[in-house]
């Protein structure tokens, strides 16, 4: 053990160091570094929390990519159909990462009660549909039986069953926009068998989910018509890559989209949480950084005679300088551990006993999402003690300006 570590030791261990002026000094800037950390720690979280969910929730709905025909608009309510004898359909064989194409077909029209009415658009899938998204958000019911010759089966959000008045098995009317067919409007009689909320109310108010041949003969699309694909990939931060792959391999008359290019102004609204979460982060450092150098010229002027005594016996200045250095990266540690205990408690509690609630309409979830990430607490606590520490080095030059002779004089 070097001389250095030995003597910091030494004063970390001994009581005598804690005197009535330093021993708040210390506390406090412990503290300052354990608030500090908490607080970035669950910043990030919360920001990747609310990042991730929303996404899966967009995704949830739309797919991270869609493939439509070209003259198709971004409308969520009408599609252009096309084949569904895709060389990509059921799977892309050239492309890694992909995990589900599945088929899907909206058509715009309105539920009707005895006393009341609704705008909806019936987004039609097929038994290759991924319903994990749909399973997590059921609340009542179950997912339609896509193995029957006739199946008019749906789900629809609470938002709509609760303005309705709907229940389980109720049996609706709705009224649709038909094309090519004389007739203006189609009816339909769906029977609810399943109830969801996503909290996300741009598509709860609306959306409701069924067979993808009901809407064939609502507009009258041959059997292998579809209104587009909807891609799955396995890593959302790989969604430029593999929509550009994809575009690649899809024919000329067709085009995808990125979930991200479909609603520039959601990823956008996302993206202002990392800008907040970057600024906290720096302001906490900042505090963190200030305490630290507050405490550790207190340790200094506190241990001047030692100092000059420690110079006398042929103390280089950067060893001695070195001993308070360690000193205060053991204070930095302490309040490091503290600080991501309280965190990750936090944090635990918020994901399993859901404490803080949020206005749903506002925030599109329910409550405070978390996100904890091993390499976001390491990252964070390693960023932490090393600025600290480099912002400690240049006041602990105040050490080399301490004559021996003036300071042991008063010894």
């Amino acid at each position: 053990m070097n001389f250095e570590l030995f003597i910091a030791k030494r004063i970390i261990a001994g009581k005598e160091y804690k005197s009535n002026i330093s021993s708040p000094i210390i506390k406090i800037a412990t503290i300052a570094i354990a608030l500090g950390i908490a607080i970035m720690l669950i910043s990030v979280s919360i920001a990747a929390g609310f990042q991730m969910k929303i996404s899966d929730k967009m995704t949830g709905f739309k797919g991270h990519i869609q493939i439509v025909n070209y003259d198709t608009n971004n409308s969520d309510i009408s599609t252009v159909p096309i084949s569904k004898n895709q060389d990509f359909y059921p799977e892309f064989k050239n492309i890694k990462g992909i995990k589900n194409v599945q088929v899907f077909a909206n058509v715009g029209g309105i539920i009707r009660t005895p006393t009341d009415f609704e705008a909806i658009v019936f987004k039609g899938v097929s038994s290759d549909y991924d319903f994990s998204f749909f399973k997590e958000y059921l609340i009542k019911g179950r997912i339609p039986n896509f193995n029957q010759e006739r199946n008019k089966e749906i789900i629809i959000s609470e938002a709509i069953a609760n303005r309705l008045h709907f229940k389980l098995n109720d049996t609706i009317q709705t009224l649709f926009s038909a094309e090519k067919s004389r007739l203006k409007y189609k009816m339909r009689k769906p029977i609810i068998v399943g109830i969801y909320n996503t909290g996300f109310e741009q598509f709860d108010k609306t959306m409701l989910i069924g067979d993808i041949r009901e809407v064939r003969q609502i507009n009258r699309w041959d059997k292998d018509q579809v209104g587009g694909f909807e891609v799955l990939i396995d890593d959302f931060d790989q969604l430029t890559e593999k929509g550009d792959e994809i575009y690649s391999n899809i024919g000329a008359t067709l085009n995808s989209i990125t979930i991200v290019d479909n609603y520039p102004k959601i990823f956008e609204w996302i993206k202002l949480f990392d800008n907040n979460v970057w600024f906290i982060i720096g302001i906490m450092i900042l505090i963190a950084g200030i305490n630290m150098i507050t405490a550790l010229l207190v340790l200094i002027l506190e241990r001047v005679q030692m100092v000059g005594i420690l110079k006398a016996l042929g103390g280089a200045n950067w060893s001695i300088q070195k001993i308070f250095l360690y000193n205060a990266s053991y204070l930095i540690l302490k309040g490091l551990f503290w600080g991501n205990l309280i965190g990750i408690a936090f944090l635990l509690i918020q994901k399993y006993f859901k404490v803080i609630s949020l206005d749903s309409t506002i925030y599109s979830v329910a409550t405070v999402p978390v996100y904890i990430s091993f390499w976001a607490v390491l990252l964070l606590s390693l960023g932490t003690l090393l600025l600290c520490f480099l912002m400690l080095v240049i006041p602990s030059y105040i050490i080399t300006k301490i004559l021996p002779s003036k300071s042991i004089k008063f010894a």
